[in-house]
């Protein structure tokens, strides 16, 4: 049986051969257990509920960019709160303390290299913080050594941390479509979607250029009349672009 520091209190703390976690006896904290070392197990907390997340799944849903009514007519049928493995590695560069943040799980999820974690608010995991029995905890896979030589700098402080996040899945027009929404700060990830139409507005955008073309012509002849025809087509074509918006 191996025995290490404890990375909170320094008291001895004895591991079983194969353990990733083991809290100490004396502070209560809990650690994690690689080839690199021991390090902290940070947790961060969830600020979102399902009701708050589900309602900044419908204001994403509601962007420009997506197929109409894709707020109101997408089905969600799964949302699952998990608390996802990450490696937060703090490292030195150039006299710069910069924090890098890597999955500890091999993951198609979206997002999951892009996750952000705020410095004020992960909590030591021990004896004080109780993990509510809805919530999916993943367990890490990636040891931290995979990613020692990518990162540059000089290594100041390594940790696990359990990030928080709602994975949803959403019908639409008979389509499964996947999201992750960041529990902390509201965002959002998705590597496929529905989106709105283009073909419509290019359409108009094609006749009203090739209007306006013709109505140059015309007012190079007689500008009167050019100048009248196009004041009665931007009208026409603000109106037709605003019911393609609507239909599509």
């Amino acid at each position: 049986m191996a025995t290490i520091k404890c990375t909170k209190c320094g008291a001895p703390v004895e591991i079983e051969p194969g353990n990733k976690f083991v809290r100490c006896t004396y502070c209560d904290s809990q650690m994690y257990i690689d080839k690199s070392g021991a390090g902290f197990f940070y947790i961060l907390e969830f600020k979102l509920d399902e009701t708050a997340a589900t309602g900044v799944f419908r204001r994403w849903a509601a962007g420009s960019v997506m197929a109409k009514n894709l707020d109101k007519d997408a089905k969600i049928f799964k949302a699952i709160p998990q608390y996802f493995p990450v490696y937060m590695f703090k490292r030195d560069v150039d006299g710069r303390e910069v924090v890098y943040v890597e999955p500890a799980k091999s993951t198609s999820l979206p997002g999951m290299h892009n996750l952000k974690v705020p410095p004020g608010d992960i909590k030591i995991f021990d004896q004080h913080y109780k993990i509510p029995q809805n919530i999916q905890v993943i367990q890490p896979e990636l040891e931290m050594m995979a990613y020692f030589n990518s990162l540059p700098g000089k290594p100041k402080e390594q940790a696990l941390v359990y990030f928080p996040i709602w994975y949803m899945e959403y019908n639409y027009q008979g389509q499964i479509y996947s999201v992750v929404i960041d529990g902390s700060s509201g965002e959002v990830f998705a590597d496929r979607f529905p989106t709105r139409g283009s073909a419509p507005y290019m359409v108009v955008a094609a006749i009203g250029f090739a209007l306006y073309a013709i109505y140059g012509i015309v007012a190079w002849w007689n500008l009167k009349i050019g100048l009248i025809a196009m004041g009665i087509t931007v009208p026409v074509i603000f109106a037709t672009g605003y019911l393609v918006a609507k239909k599509w």
